[in-house]
C-alpha cells in the first residue's frame, strides 16, 4: 500500500455544537448549580469596577496612562454614541447606562479569547435577553414619561405625515416592529454572533488536534491539522474585532431606540 494511502482513525470525531455551550456546574449553592458563565458575569462586574476605580482614584488635570485610557473609553461612548445619536439636549442622562452596557458587553465578549477562560458569556442567550430587556424597559419608560402612555403609543405606531386607510396596515406593523420585535432582534444579534464565532474557534481547534493525533504520521493529516490550527488563530483575531463591534452595535442600537422614544417626531 502507498505511504500516502488514507489512514482510517480509530476514534470518531465529535463535531462541536450547542452542547459544548452547556457547561456543568462548578459548585452548588442551596442545591442550585453555579456555572462558569454565571461566575464570569460576576467577574466582569468586578473587573469593570476595579479598572475604573484604579483609573479614577488619582484623577488629575494631566491624566496618567490609566486615567487617559478610562477617559478615552468614556468619551467614546459619551460623544460618539450617546451625543451623536440621542442629541445634545437629552443625551447626558443616558450616558451612565450606555457606558455600563458597552463596558459590560465588551468585557464578557473578550472572555472568549482570554487563556484559561475562553468562553464569551454573551454566547448564552439568557444574558443577551436580560440586557435587551433592560434597554426595552428604559426606552419605553422614557418615551411614556415624555409623551404620556397613549401619546407614546401614537408616537411609535403612527408615522408622521401618514393618514387614511393605510394606517390600518401600518399601525399594527409599527407596533409589532417598535414595541415587540426590537428586544428580540437586539438579543439575538449579539448572541448569534458570539455563539457562531466561538463555535468556529472550537471547530478548528478540536479539528486540528484530531487530525494531528489520529492521522499522524500521514502527511495529509498533518498538513490539514496544521492548517486547521492556523485557521483557529485567524478566526480568533477576527473574533476580537467582532467582539468590539458587537459591543458597539448593541450600545448604538440601545441609544437609537432611546433617541426614537424621546424625539418629537416618529
Amino acid at each position: 500500500m502507498s505511504s500516502l494511502s488514507v489512514v482510517v482513525p480509530t476514534e470518531e470525531f465529535n463535531t462541536p455544537g450547542p452542547a459544548d455551550f452547556k457547561l456543568p456546574g462548578v459548585f452548588d449553592i442551596a442545591g442550585e448549580a453555579v456555572t462558569k458563565p454565571m461566575l464570569l458575569v460576576i467577574l466582569s462586574a468586578v473587573i469593570a469596577f476595579g479598572l475604573f476605580y484604579a483609573m479614577s482614584r488619582r484623577a488629575a488635570v494631566v491624566p496618567g496612562r490609566l486615567q487617559f485610557a478610562g477617559e478615552s473609553v468614556y468619551d467614546f461612548v459619551r460623544n460618539t454614541i450617546a451625543r451623536d445619536t440621542i442629541g445634545s439636549h437629552d443625551y447626558a442622562k443616558f450616558v451612565p447606562l450606555l457606558f455600563t452596557i458597552f463596558l459590560f458587553v465588551l468585557i464578557n465578549n473578550f472572555f472568549g479569547i482570554i487563556p484559561l477562560i475562553q468562553f464569551p458569556t454573551m454566547s448564552h442567550i439568557g444574558y443577551t435577553t436580560a440586557l435587551a430587556g433592560i434597554t426595552w424597559v428604559v426606552y419605553n419608560a422614557v418615551g411614556i414619561a415624555k409623551h404620556g402612555f397613549f401619546g407614546y403609543l401614537k408616537h411609535q405606531t403612527v408615522p408622521a405625515g401618514i393618514s387614511g386607510p393605510i394606517l390600518l396596515a401600518l399601525v399594527p406593523l409599527e407596533f409589532f416592529s417598535n414595541i415587540i420585535v426590537r428586544p428580540f432582534t437586539l438579543a439575538l444579534r449579539l448572541f448569534a454572533t458570539m455563539f457562531a464565532g466561538h463555535l468556529l474557534v472550537i471547530l478548528f481547534s478540536l479539528g486540528g488536534e484530531y487530525l494531528l493525533l489520529h492521522y499522524s504520521p500521514h502527511p495529509v493529516g498533518i498538513g490539514a491539522g496544521v492548517i486547521s490550527f492556523v485557521l483557529a488563530v485567524g478566526v480568533s483575531f477576527l473574533d476580537m474585532l467582532i467582539m468590539f463591534l458587537q459591543a458597539y452595535v448593541f450600545t448604538l442600537l440601545s441609544a437609537m431606540y432611546i433617541s426614537g422614544a424621546v424625539s418629537d417626531e416618529h
